[in-house]
């Protein structure tokens, strides 16, 4: 068996910002919500029979309370915010299993998810479906990998490699010094991404470093002036690094088997109801009768 696991707050970004505005029969938008839907029913056209998607019910999470400057909801439109909600439920109803994440992000779901479906030996393949760097680092050979639906391209290891000149185990480490402005913080004054894969495939963490800039890898380039930004800043390096880290103890699932799709529940033919879609109403019950691929 294969297992998708779904980044639902990057689709229903994707989706609210790709499609026109749709409001349902009390007036509320639900455009990005019936994208994501028709979205998750075509894998399952497909031949997708386990998946788990996994949201940001809110944007905040643990993080906030390390780094002040993390990411937070403020600027994101409340016609999208009003939506996840939305999304969870009209998924959960689908027969999708839905991880809405408070203390945690959709992204550590995403990775507790695909460790713990990777460590199942009934399993081929773990599909982390994003394009988001973050997950980069859960890649694992060719078992588990990122799938990035909207341009149809596949990331292994060794595609994680080819992009950022490090191995996944060390995207966090990359990410500490590089920054991440999607995630509000900005890595270490003067290290970009070339300097941060040079230093990154010589010395794959942090602390493999060698603190006498003399002792580095005569393949990289300013050693010293490298050397003195991330010793000057390594309580920030460590901190930024710890941000980037996912998280492997969500509770996501039992047994794969959790994961399977078997149809929707009764209350799905009230949800599209309410978003005026029947022909999804339809689809859905269709694929629904299709025997597994």
């Amino acid at each position: 068996m294969h297992v998708h696991l779904i980044d639902g707050t990057y689709e229903l970004f994707r989706h609210f910002y790709a499609l026109p505005a749709a409001a349902d029969v009390s007036g509320q938008e639900v455009g990005a919500v019936r994208g994501v839907l028709t979205s998750v029913l075509s894998m399952f056209e497909r031949g997708a029979t386990h998946m788990g998607v996994a949201t940001d019910h809110v944007v905040e999470s643990f993080r906030n309370d390390l780094y002040p400057g993390y990411k937070t909801s403020e600027g994101v439109p409340p016609e999208l915010l009003s939506q996840f909600p939305i999304l969870e439920e009209a998924l959960q109803a689908m027969g999708v299993m839905v991880w809405p994440m408070v203390d945690f992000e959709a992204d550590d779901a995403l990775s507790s998810a695909a460790a713990k479906a990777a460590g199942d030996e009934r399993v081929g393949q773990v599909f982390i479906c994003t394009p988001d760097k973050d997950l980069s680092q859960c890649v694992v050979g060719t078992r588990v990998v990122q799938l990035d639906r909207r341009h149809d391209t596949l990331r292994d290891e060794a595609g994680v490699v080819a992009k950022f000149g490090v191995s996944p185990g060390s995207i966090p480490d990359y990410l500490a010094v590089v920054g991440d402005s999607a995630d509000g913080f900005p890595g270490v004054a003067g290290w970009g991404a070339k300097a941060a894969a040079l230093a990154l495939s010589q010395y794959p963490h942090l602390e493999d470093i060698p603190k006498d800039w003399r002792e580095w890898h005569p393949s990289i380039r300013r050693a010293r002036a490298l050397s003195e930004a991330l010793f000057g800043a390594w309580g920030d390096a460590l901190l930024f690094r710890t941000l980037a880290t996912l998280r492997l103890d969500v509770p996501v699932f039992d047994t794969v088997e959790s994961l399977r799709w078997r149809g929707p529940r009764q209350d799905f033919e009230e949800s599209c109801r309410r978003m005026k879609s029947p022909d999804l109403l339809r689809r859905v019950r269709s694929a629904a009768l299709r025997p597994p691929l």
